[in-house]
C-alpha cells in the first residue's frame, strides 16, 4: 500500500478527531448522548458518528476494502476479503466520556490478516501516529523506534498480570485507559513494557500492533505468536508488547506463573 493513501487516512482521521472533539470536554462529562451496550460497556454519540463518518470516507478511499468495526454490525462478508478495514471510532470512551484526554481513533489497513498501514490518533494530546509495512513507523511527523528498555523498566496493563511480573522489578504506571495508545507507547519508548489482558478485540489492537513492529519492537501472545486480524473470532489472547529483550523476558516469567490448571 501506498504512502499517498496513508496520507489520506490520516487526513480523514483528523477530520473525525475533530469531530469528535466538539463534544469532548477536557476534566468534564461529555456533552454527547451516552448510552451502554450489553447494559455495561459505554458508548456515546460521538463513537456513532465518528464510526459513520469512516466507514464512509475510508469506504471512498479503498472501495475494495472490508469493514470490521467496534461501533458497525459485523459482516461476515469481510471473511472473504483479503483486505479489511479495522477500526476503532473511540477507543477509551469511558475516558473521553469523563474527560480524560487518553483516547485515540484507532485505523489499520489489514491484508491477509497482518496490518499494512496504521493510523493512531490521539485527538486531545495533540499527537498522530503512522506506520507502513516496511517503510517504519514515526509519531507526530519523527521516525520512532523502540529504545533499549529504561532499568526498571515503566510497565502499563492489568494489575493482576503486572504482579505476575515481580520478578522483572517493573515500575507500575497509572492506568492508561486507551489500550491502542498504551501499546503505541511502546512503540516511542514512553513505556517499555505493556500487557493487554485477554479478549481485546481486533480494533483495539491492529494499528498499534503495526506501529510497534515497524518501529523495532514485539507484540506477541504467550506463545510469542503475532495475533492475526480478520478471523470470524475477533478477540485474542493475552498480549506483550516491549523490546525484544524484555519482551522474552516477560515470556519466561508470564509462563512460568501461569496458573495451573
Amino acid at each position: 500500500m501506498s504512502e499517498q493513501k496513508l496520507h489520506q487516512m490520516s487526513q480523514l482521521a483528523r477530520a473525525a478527531g475533530e469531530l469528535a472533539l466538539k463534544s469532548f470536554h477536557l476534566c468534564k462529562p461529555t456533552s454527547a448522548a451516552v448510552s451502554y451496550k450489553n447494559g455495561t460497556s459505554p458508548v456515546t454519540a460521538a463513537d456513532l458518528a465518528v464510526d459513520e463518518f469512516l466507514r464512509r470516507e475510508l469506504g471512498a478511499l479503498i472501495p475494495q476494502a472490508g469493514w470490521l468495526s467496534e461501533e458497525s454490525a459485523d459482516n461476515a462478508a469481510r471473511l472473504d476479503n483479503p483486505l479489511v478495514f479495522i477500526v476503532d471510532p473511540i477507543d477509551g470512551t469511558r475516558a473521553y466520556a469523563s474527560g480524560n484526554p487518553c483516547w485515540t481513533i484507532s485505523i489499520a489497513l489489514v491484508e491477509h490478516h497482518r496490518p499494512v498501514l496504521a493510523v493512531l490518533l490521539a485527538p486531545a494530546l495533540g499527537e498522530m501516529f503512522l506506520a507502513r509495512a516496511g517503510y517504519g513507523a514515526s509519531r507526530n511527523g519523527e521516525t520512532i523506534n523502540v529504545p533499549p528498555s529504561a532499568h526498571p523498566p515503566r510497565a502499563a496493563g492489568p494489575q493482576p498480570w503486572l504482579e505476575r511480573l515481580a520478578e522483572l522489578g517493573l515500575t507500575k504506571l497509572p492506568k492508561i485507559p486507551s489500550l491502542a495508545y498504551r501499546l503505541a507507547m511502546v512503540a516511542d519508548g514512553t513505556v517499555d513494557l505493556a500487557l493487554a489482558s485477554p479478549n481485546a478485540h481486533d480494533w483495539d489492537i491492529a494499528a498499534a500492533d503495526l506501529l510497534i513492529h515497524e518501529a523495532g519492537g514485539c507484540l506477541t501472545d504467550l506463545k510469542n505468536l503475532k495475533p492475526c486480524y480478520n478471523m470470524p473470532k475477533t478477540t485474542h489472547q493475552a498480549l506483550v508488547a516491549a523490546a525484544e529483550p524484555l519482551h522474552n523476558a516477560a515470556l519466561i516469567a508470564l509462563q512460568k506463573s501461569e496458573p495451573s490448571r
